[in-house]
């Protein structure tokens, strides 16, 4: 997903992060972009819904970060919850599992 974004966006650097359980995490992934020399970091919580991790982990994590890197900007954006996008992802799905399309109903 972190290519395609790069790709697409024209973004100069585009890393993948996990607040639980892979790597690298958040911490790893602004502090590989600091040391690259990126000022700007726009975090993207690749999340369906709310949860826990948006409301409490993710704000405290970001806050200990602007504190321990003050030379770089950490910008946060909306969740993917609600997105118009995402809605028409969804609508797409539906329709090739109603259309009998091999795989819509399977992981790949």
């Amino acid at each position: 997903m972190a290519g395609q974004l790069a790709c697409r966006s024209g973004y100069e650097a585009v890393e993948t992060a996990f607040l639980e359980g892979g790597r690298p995490d958040l911490r790893g992934a602004v502090e590989a972009l600091a040391g690259r020399g990126i000022r700007r970091v726009i975090v993207i919580p690749y999340f369906l819904t709310l949860g826990m991790h948006l409301q409490r982990d993710l704000p405290r994590l970001v806050e200990e970060l602007r504190a321990s890197h003050p030379g770089v900007e950490i910008q946060v954006t909306a969740p993917l919850d609600g997105h118009p996008a995402l809605i028409d992802a969804l609508v797409g799905r539906a329709r090739e599992a109603a259309e009998g399309i091999l795989g819509a109903s399977e992981t790949d």
